[in-house]
């Protein structure tokens, strides 16, 4: 049997995401393999925002974690992590919210990303008028043109500026490139290490943590000992990077399964697989199906995919299909829960639970 397949389809609501302990486990062992060590990793939960695989992590030695909204901080502090950073630059009420997450969960450390003066003096004043301190990392661009400031003299004064703050720790340096995703390795070292000759020189007497890339450069910034890792996708990993990045040996661990609801023409298969279900921010193909070959997608809605394939005629409506997203994390958000396969079993429902943006603070 495929080791997506479960052996009663029928009990399953469509659409509906299922992931695969067994195989998350394995990814979390790649993890520190590649790491070298599990206190260098700093994971990303945007993939999964689930306390249950948080859980598996820590049980493997993983005690810092990454996160992006506040919801996700607060699911982390919930799970008894010592280390949380809300890799975000804490804008508007996002400051004081923060704050408020270190005030109820006193054993976990808060830290957020910062990339200009003045938002540092933002956060200073709110600080102070909470009557506590954050730490930040100065976030730095290095060619991705999404957030950080350019490395150099002014990032040199942005850190200045928290070592003198009284209400400010100044953390370290966090440096996101996620532009650089070429498939062969070694272009990809390439590209790191020339985005990387304008942030040495300003990070090489600092001892304050580094954290460094995503899921794409994870095995290339794993060769610099100095360097905290924040892959996130490699938890559950996706179509996409399955595709990109062949020498990364992750598993999937995350399956749609959707049924056939309308065969509206020669050819067509529409599946309940709409935008609800599956991410669709990027161009198709947004999903794998093993079972089919030469797919093509004419439409997709809020509801509905269809798909067209000369296999179409082997199936009929009510029929199920497997199908691997192209990408995970967004998918993920799309879904209250995760049903959790072992040996073809649903065993256990668990809950997306830091979907939305707001838990209690």
């Amino acid at each position: 049997m495929d080791w997506y397949r479960i052996n009663n389809p029928e009990m399953v609501a469509s659409p509906a995401l299922l992931v695969y302990p067994e195989r998350i486990r394995y990814n979390i062992q790649q993890m520190i393999r590649v790491a070298g060590n599990p206190q260098r990793l700093r994971p990303h939960v945007k993939t999964h925002k689930c306390r249950e695989i948080v859980a598996m992590q820590q049980a493997a030695g993983i005690s810092k974690f990454k996160c992006a909204t506040i919801a996700e901080a607060e699911m982390l502090a919930q799970c008894q992590v010592r280390d949380v950073l809300l890799a975000y630059q804490p804008t508007g009420p996002n400051a004081a919210r923060l704050l408020e997450l270190g005030r109820r969960y006193p054993k976990t450390e808060f830290s957020a990303l910062v990339d200009n003066i003045k938002t540092a003096e933002e956060v200073s004043r709110v600080a102070s008028q909470a009557g506590r301190t954050l730490g930040l990392f100065v976030d730095l661009d290095v060619g991705m043109h999404r957030t950080g400031i350019t490395p150099g003299p002014e990032a040199a004064a942005l850190k200045a500026c928290l070592e003198h703050s009284k209400n400010l720790n100044f953390r370290g340096w966090h440096i996101y490139d996620g532009h650089i995703r070429h498939s062969e390795f070694e272009l990809r070292r390439q590209a790191v290490e020339q985005v990387f000759e304008a942030v040495n020189d300003l990070i090489s007497d600092s001892s304050k943590e580094v954290v460094a890339g995503g899921s794409p450069t994870f095995p290339v910034h794993a060769l610099n000992p100095k360097f905290n890792l924040s892959p996130g996708t490699c938890l559950l990993w996706d179509q996409g990077y399955s595709r990109i990045l062949p020498d990364q040996e992750f598993w999937n661990a995350a399956v749609l399964l959707t049924r056939i609801i309308s065969k509206p023409g020669t050819g067509l298969l529409s599946l309940d697989l709409g935008h609800k279900a599956l991410a669709s921010e990027m161009p198709h193909p947004r999903v794998y199906f093993p079972d089919l070959e030469q797919v093509e997608f004419p439409g997709h809605s809020e509801e509905h995919l269809v798909v067209r394939s000369l296999q179409a005629g082997d199936f009929q409506v009510g029929d199920v299909l497997y199908g691997i997203p192209m990408h995970i994390c967004p998918t993920t958000a799309l879904h209250q829960e995760l049903l959790v396969i072992e040996k073809g079993q649903v065993v256990d429902r668990w809950k997306v639970y830091a979907r939305d943006r707001r838990i209690s603070v």
